[in-house]
């Protein structure tokens, strides 16, 4: 059966009755939710950094392994070529050895100037990888916190938050499509949520613009669905948010 305007009304302001509840309910939560998620990005990027971190200090550590090993290959050609001199026949060979000996210990010269630098390089990146876990300790300390916070919050206005959600649900289906669908394009736009709101002192309760007395008379008749001039939120009177308290 066709609904009347007034039943039409009736069931949209229903239905924003409670979306607004669900909404203070959600408001009371504020920033929790978004704060949670903020700290699990942080901790899951710190985690990431003190990674690769600690894959940067293993590589450090590496390079200096294999400059050791390039300095005691080095000792062992010296002591090779220092051998070699005692035998040679000639001062081209003489020469050549001792010009192995000097590059052999130009090589041990660079890998020990490297191996300091990486000394430099690892205190350098372990102050930064303490800082980071002491940074990382401090987030999920703080995750922790939020979490619990938010969990007594939602334990609190779960069951109350579910059972508004299912009237809505519930309400949905009694309203057209056409005027669902600009009742959410209303709550998505409001930064309160109100798409339907009432006259309060002659006033729009959402913008909180007068309206003009004949606009007003048409309200209170619920002929036709009328809109706010300013806002565009759908009017009711004030007499219908009594009827909704009383039923």
């Amino acid at each position: 059966m066709e609904q009347t305007v007034e039943q039409k009304l009736k069931a949209l302001y229903e239905l924003q009755t409670i979306h607004t509840k669900i909404d203070r309910i959600r408001q009371v939560r504020g920033e929790l939710p978004m704060e949670v998620a903020d700290l699990e990005d942080d901790v899951a990027g710190l985690e990431t950094r003190i990674q690769k971190i600690k894959y940067e200090l293993d590589d450090v550590e590496d390079e200096i392994v294999t400059r050791k090993n390039l300095i005691k290959d080095a000792q062992a050609n010296i002591k090779k070529y220092e051998a070699q001199l005692n035998e040679v026949k000639n001062n081209r060979e003489y020469d050549a050895i001792s010009k192995e000996i000097e590059i052999q210990g130009l090589d041990i010269q660079v890998s020990e100037k490297k191996i300091r630098e990486y000394g430099f390089e690892i205190t350098s990146k372990t102050q930064v990888y303490e800082k980071a876990l002491a940074d990382l300790e401090a987030r999920k300390n703080d995750l922790d916190a939020k979490k619990d916070e938010l969990g007594v919050i939602t334990a609190e206005t779960e069951k109350e938050e579910n059972d508004l959600v299912a009237q809505a649900e519930k309400a949905i289906p009694n309203i057209e499509e056409r005027l669902f669908t600009a009742y959410t394009r209303l709550r998505q736009n409001a930064k309160n949520g109100l798409a339907v709101v009432t006259i309060q002192r002659d006033s729009c309760s959402g913008c909180f613009n007068q309206i003009p007395p004949q606009r007003q008379s048409d309200i209170r008749q619920r002929k036709k669905i009328i809109v706010c001039e300013h806002c565009g939120r759908i009017l009711v009177d004030e007499q219908m948010a009594l009827e909704a308290e009383t039923v």
